[in-house]
């Protein structure tokens, strides 16, 4: 039987008395596009950090591969083939795209420490990041700062520094959040492009970028897990639309 990509196992995370993720069980199967949503403050974000190990959990396992990573590091469980982005870059403005993609390719090679110094002999990373560029439609770009990029660019710039690290599993926080609404297209063109060993786990409140993502959806509130299932059955669920999804979906 295969392991599943992701597990998290009776999760739970207190602040004192204040409860944000409450025994969640979730799986994510290897290959997945799975999206996470939910209403402002339903732990959402909290619940990726305890994923990355950003937070330590309060009680409960994370699980990579069927391996238990709770005692990980963020950089551990990097290793272990988790990748991530942010739902604000923080990207390093005054490199180029190109210097950028490099690092983290030289990162997972274990040559990061000396590229800058000696970037232009750095030639595998750097051959491997011009791939990644050219896979994600930033080829043209290369030679460009990242802070001179559209915000739209600089959040595909943020995806190939993620599958720079070759993920196993990938977690996508707001990937359109900032971004103009004719350009989002493109981010999910490029997701939906990902290579299909990667399984996805996407936090989005576009929910038109959603449906047209997931194969499958989480709906989290309060911390807690409400309900799961395709997207067919969110939009059905009478819970999810008095809790998220609203208005809206009643006249969808």
């Amino acid at each position: 039987m295969t392991a599943h990509a992701l597990e998290t196992v009776g999760l739970v995370k207190r602040f004192g008395a204040l409860t944000v993720a409450d025994s969640i069980d979730f799986r994510l199967d290897p290959g997945a596009r799975h999206a996470l949503i939910g209403p402002n403050g339903a732990g959402k974000t909290t619940f990726i950090n305890l994923i990355a190990g950003r937070l330590a959990p309060s009680s409960g396992q994370v699980r990579l591969g069927g391996q238990d990573v709770t005692g990980l590091s963020e950089a551990g469980r990097v290793r272990r083939g988790l990748g991530r982005t942010f739902q604000i870059n923080a990207l390093f403005p005054d490199l180029t795209v190109l210097e950028t993609v490099s690092l983290a390719t030289g990162e997972r090679a274990g040559t990061a420490g000396t590229m800058l110094r000696l970037f232009g002999h750095a030639r595998g990373p750097i051959e491997e990041a011009h791939v990644l560029l050219e896979r994600l439609g930033l080829a043209d770009d290369a030679a460009a700062r990242v802070g001179a990029l559209p915000y739209g660019k600089q959040r595909l710039v943020e995806i190939a520094i993620a599958l720079a690290l070759r993920p196993k599993v990938l977690l996508l926080d707001e990937p359109a959040a900032g971004v103009p609404k004719a350009e989002s297209g493109i981010i999910l063109d490029v997701i939906a492009g990902l290579p299909q060993e990667i399984a996805v786990l996407m936090i989005e409140h576009d929910m038109d970028l959603v449906f047209r993502f997931a194969s499958r959806i989480t709906v989290l509130a309060r911390g807690a897990i409400l309900a799961e299932g395709t997207p067919a059955e969110i939009a059905a669920d009478p819970a999810v639309r008095d809790v998220y999804l609203g208005e809206r979906a009643r006249h969808d």
